[in-house]
C-alpha cells in the first residue's frame, strides 16, 4: 500500500533566501511543513519507503512551487527540522525549466506545480482523502487502497483549493475528536494504515 501526503503551505517561502534558524517566521511557517515531512517518513529505526510527501509552497512572488519527497529514493533525511529545511532550501535554489521537475538530492524534487497540478498528477494513483474535522471517523472509514491524504498547514484549505479538491471526489475523514497539528494528523493516519496492513505490511 502506497501512502501519499499533500500539504499546502499557504505562506511557505518559494525562494531560498531564508535562514535555517528562522524557518517559522522568515520562511512562512516552513517549520510546520518539515515536521509533516518527518511524520510522513520516519519510523523508530528506519524510513517508510512506501511514502511520498508533496509540499505545495505558495508564499512569495515565485509561487507556486512544489517540493516532492520520495521515500523510495530518499537519502540524507534526518529527524531534525533544520536538516530537512536545508533539503527544502537546496531544492528551492535549483533553476526549474518550464514544465520540468528537477532533482535536488536523492529522493527530493522541485517543480512549479500548483496545488491543482499536484491533484491532477495524483489522480488515478489512489483515492483522495481530505483530512477534515467534520469528516468520517478514520477508525470506521473505508480508506482507499493507495490513499492520497490532503491537508493544510496551520490554515484550512481556501475555498478555491477546496473546490479543486472536491472536483476529485475525495472522502472526508476526521482523525479524531480533537483538533491536531498537521504533522500529528499524518502520524495518526500512518498508524491507522499500519494497523490495517498488519505486522507483515509495514515499511
Amino acid at each position: 500500500m502506497a501512502r501519499r501526503f499533500v500539504v499546502v503551505g499557504h505562506k511557505a517561502s518559494t525562494t531560498a533566501d531564508f535562514k535555517l534558524d528562522d524557518i517559522a517566521g522568515g520562511a512562512g511557517r516552513l517549520d510546520i511543513l518539515v515536521r509533516c515531512v518527518n511524520a510522513s517518513f520516519f519510523l523508530s529505526h528506519g524510513i517508510r519507503r512506501d511514502a511520498e510527501a508533496y509540499l505545495v509552497l505558495l508564499g512569495g512572488e515565485d509561487a507556486p512551487k512544489t517540493v516532492r519527497f520520495s521515500g523510495e529514493a530518499i537519502r540524507y533525511l534526518n529527524p531534525d527540522e533544520r536538516s530537512t529545511s536545508a533539503l527544502v532550501r537546496n531544492a528551492l535554489m535549483k533553476p526549474i525549466p518550464p514544465g520540468a521537475e528537477v532533482q535536488s538530492s536523492p529522493g527530493v524534487h522541485v517543480s512549479r506545480m500548483s496545488f491543482g497540478d499536484v491533484l491532477d498528477r495524483l489522480s488515478g494513483t489512489g483515492g483522495f482523502v481530505y483530512l477534515k474535522e467534520d469528516g468520517e471517523d478514520c477508525r470506521s472509514a473505508e480508506l482507499p487502497p493507495d490513499p492520497v491524504f490532503v491537508l493544510g498547514d496551520n490554515r484550512d484549505l481556501t475555498e478555491e483549493e477546496e473546490r479543486l479538491l472536491l472536483e476529485k471526489s475525495p472522502m472526508a475523514v476526521s482523525i479524531g475528536p480533537k483538533s491536531l497539528h498537521a504533522d500529528h494528523c499524518i502520524i495518526v493516519a500512518q498508524n491507522e494504515l499500519d494497523r490495517r496492513q498488519g505486522p507483515e505490511g509495514g515499511a
